[in-house]
């Protein structure tokens, strides 16, 4: 009955959503909010399937206690790490020299967290993996058309991963440069660099959460990245909102397999709608 439910809801919110060739800025702004109601989907699958994301969020539980560690002990050094970063202020005047490291250590603390919620989700990813192919495979399987497991052999698959797994952290590193140089920016950076890590990073994780469907149908992480750029304003309204809930770290346990969930139909949607580039 519930399975039944949540399929039918499925079906009729994909049949609002506004088509990806609307670009007027009303059109957009539904793309965004629709992009968002896929996380608010992958949430419906704690009343459906409850005992497999429990599972789900164990290792999102393992994996965040790591890191809150990690950015306690971030915070703890802050001052360290400041002045190590700023060597060049030991050369200016003491009131500059304080603008200048407090400036330094709030663009450390912005830089950490972008880094902290991308690398997050990648690293539970994969020591969660089987639990959350299964959920990925649950939505799949509900709602029809489920992809063909592919083998591509023990040596192709390590390839492609590492492959892969370069390709995602290229982009992740250059951002946090991004992200690092605008929160050093006096005043306007303590804004600037929140929003552009969220903003990057939201379209970052969405990537990387969608990486078991495009996976299963032969996309390369290139190929990927290029079909869900066709829905920029869908992709950015599910990655940003994952990457705020992210951000909270008891809520990122519960959110990560819903988000892993979201992005299944995510997926399911833009393959449909977006012109797919050729699969090798």
């Amino acid at each position: 009955m519930n399975l039944d439910f949540w399929r039918e809801r499925c079906r009729y919110s994909d049949a609002m959503q506004t088509p990806p060739t609307d670009t007027s800025p009303a059109g957009v702004w539904r793309q965004v909010f629709a992009g968002a109601g896929y996380l608010g989907k992958g949430f419906g699958m704690w009343i459906t399937s409850p005992r497999l994301m429990f599972l789900g969020a164990l290792p999102a539980l393992i994996v965040g206690i790591v890191y809150v560690a990690a950015l306690v002990l971030l915070a703890v050094n802050l001052d360290s790490v400041a002045v190590w970063a700023t060597p060049f202020a030991n050369d200016v005047n003491e009131t500059s020299r304080t603008v200048i490291r407090v400036a330094a250590g709030i663009a450390i603390v912005i830089t950490g967290i972008f880094l902290a919620v991308y690398t997050y989700a990648a690293v539970t990813l994969v020591v969660g993996d089987p639990f959350y192919e299964r959920i990925w495979l649950r939505v799949e399987r509900q709602l029809g058309d489920a992809p063909a497991e592919r083998d591509l052999g023990v040596w192709r698959s390590i390839l492609r991963g590492i492959g892969d797994g370069i390709r995602l952290v290229i982009p992740a590193v250059g951002v946090g440069i991004l992200v690092f140089a605008c929160g050093l920016i006096p005043v306007v950076g303590t804004v600037l660099a929140p929003v552009v890590g969220a903003l990057f990073g939201g379209r970052l994780l969405a990537v990387e959460l969608t990486g078991l469907a495009f996976d299963a149908r032969g996309y390369t992480v290139r190929q990927r990245r290029a079909v869900l750029h066709q829905r920029r304003a869908l992709t950015a309204g599910f990655g940003t909102l994952t990457y705020l809930l992210f951000l909270v770290p008891v809520l990122a346990v519960v959110v990560m397999p819903s988000a892993v969930a979201g992005a299944a139909m995510l997926s399911r949607d833009v393959l449909t709608t977006a012109k797919a580039p050729q699969v090798s």
